[in-house]
């Protein structure tokens, strides 16, 4: 197929990854045509990459029912910590209030199925080298030299994001200051498993599955090329612990930094970004993919009403306000936890310091919930303390039986949850777009850090699961609500 035949798309995603795949899930549930476009030939992962989901990003999936999915593949785990200090989330209230142990290469593959179940085709073997953007569209070139038109763009290309260079959105920040080698390999030796510390950062080596060995060394110069080669890696080892222990082979070879950057608009027009592609930041914390999700989860569905006339443009809008606060915010966490894992006699007192001040219930709770996405609070204006956060995963009574609110999600669709007199609430003119659910809920209302609030009477829930009015007593601001977020009401 040649540049003189076009396909058209909706959407086009340029990248197949977490965010991508996500992303690409959230636009096919509202009835979208969305397609992907992936230089890799398949869903395969080169080495280990994320090991994990935190907490909100399992609830993200619970929302849309697949979330056992994943659970069945993995193992529900304590991941979150912050500076090597541990936050227990056990008593978070949440029905998953643990990690996830799941390598990316099976996230990316699981995610990647349930995207084929729901009929987005995939461009694979190639990307994304150019697009041109127009008043209706934005037509794009691909490097097998076939063309797509769409009526927006989104890249989610990762840090080196071709999509954000030809889109001239500027990606201010931070260079690197350290910089590691991260390995798969093989060793006739004896290594020495376990985390070290000295005053230029941490390294490590663990065993893995099959018997070979994962390795992290920190390196004496910070190195920006992502192609090292087994000699850098034989002389790492040698500096760090004085052999190589017998270094056969690399499996897997990389290199990874703590540059730090943040695309400083997530949007150009009808071309918008997300996951890596907006924001880097050292890995430290676990926290890349599961933003990526989060952007994905946030865009999606507004993405969708725009696309499919339901609002307006400026809708897209509040993509950037939401979720370039929660990105800046990680990466300056990322930041510290850099410069703490650095190992002279001072950073050791802080680090200690730090630690006896995490063991507090106060500052635990606080930490542990931001590390891992339940905190996450969208500022929405002044009201009811749901406003702009997370709904809670209750057990309601309906006329079809016990629901959970999640349950009511797995569609994709806005939900206004109604608790209090039947017919009280009219959204009669957004029937077509919002799902009135009439309810009973008897028990305690709690969040995580701020812990119980007081019981809405109704609640507007968004189909990212957060919440977008808060009704306590009258239906003062639905309206206004219901326009700002799922457009016009319908003339009947």
């Amino acid at each position: 197929m040649h540049a003189d035949v076009v396909t058209q798309h909706a959407v086009v995603i340029a990248g197949g990854g977490p965010t991508g795949l996500m992303l690409a899930a959230e636009l096919a549930l509202a009835q979208v045509d969305v397609a992907i476009v992936e230089r890799r030939a398949s869903q395969v992962v080169a080495g280990s990459r994320s090991r994990g989901l935190h907490a909100r990003s399992l609830e993200v999936l619970d929302q849309r029912g697949v979330v056992e999915r994943f659970v069945s593949q993995g193992q529900a785990v304590q991941n979150v910590s912050f500076g090597q200090a541990p936050l227990d989330l056990s008593d978070c209230p949440t029905r998953h209030n643990h990690g996830l142990a799941l390598l990316q290469e099976r996230f990316e593959r699981i995610l990647a199925e349930w995207v084929g179940e729901l009929a987005v085709p995939i461009y694979r073997g190639c990307e994304v080298t150019g697009f041109a953007q127009g008043d209706t569209g934005v037509d794009v070139e691909l490097s097998d030299g076939r063309a797509l038109r769409a009526k927006y763009l989104v890249g989610c290309d990762g840090g080196r994001s071709l999509v954000r260079k030809a889109a001239g959105i500027e990606f201010p920040g931070w260079d690197a200051s350290v910089s590691y080698l991260i390995a798969e390999v093989e060793m006739t030796g004896a290594p020495a498993f376990g985390i070290r510390r000295d005053e230029k950062g941490t390294y490590a080596m663990g065993k893995l599955e099959d018997g070979r060995v994962g390795v992290v060394l920190r390196e004496e110069r910070v190195g920006t090329g992502d192609a090292p080669t087994l000699e850098d890696l034989r002389e790492g080892l040698v500096a760090l612990y004085g052999t190589d222990y017998g270094l056969r082979s690399a499996t897997y070879l990389s290199r990874f930094t703590d540059m730090t950057r943040q695309a400083a608009s997530y949007r150009n027009l009808r071309v918008l970004l997300a996951g890596d592609a907006a924001h880097v930041h050292s890995p430290m914390g676990g926290q890349g993919l599961n933003l990526g999700v989060q952007d994905a989860v946030n865009l999606g569905w507004k993405l969708a009403q725009v696309v499919r006339g339901v609002s307006p443009e400026d809708l897209l809008d509040t993509y950037q306000a939401e979720r370039h606060p929660i990105a800046a915010r990680a990466l300056r966490k990322t930041m510290a936890q850099t410069a703490l894992s650095r190992g002279d006699a001072r950073m050791d007192a802080v680090r200690e310091t730090l630690a006896e001040l995490l063991r507090m219930d106060g500052p635990r709770k606080q930490y542990a919930a931001m590390m891992s996405g339940l905190d996450v609070h969208y500022d929405l204006g002044n009201g009811h303390p749901l406003l702009g956060r997370r709904m809670p995963d209750l057990d309601l009574i309906t006329a079809d039986g016990t629901r959970r609110v999640f349950h009511l999600l797995h569609d994709a669709r806005p939900v206004l949850l109604d608790l209090g007199e039947p017919g009280t609430l009219d959204v009669t003119p957004w029937a077509d777009r919002v799902r009135r659910v009439a309810a009973r809920y008897t028990g305690a209302w709690e969040l995580p850090v701020l812990g119980a609030v007081t019981a809405p009477v109704a609640v507007l829930i968004r189909p990212d699961g957060h919440v977008a009015w808060v009704g306590e007593g009258t239906g003062q601001g639905l309206r206004e609500a219901l326009t700002r977020w799922f457009g016009p009401p319908r003339v009947t």
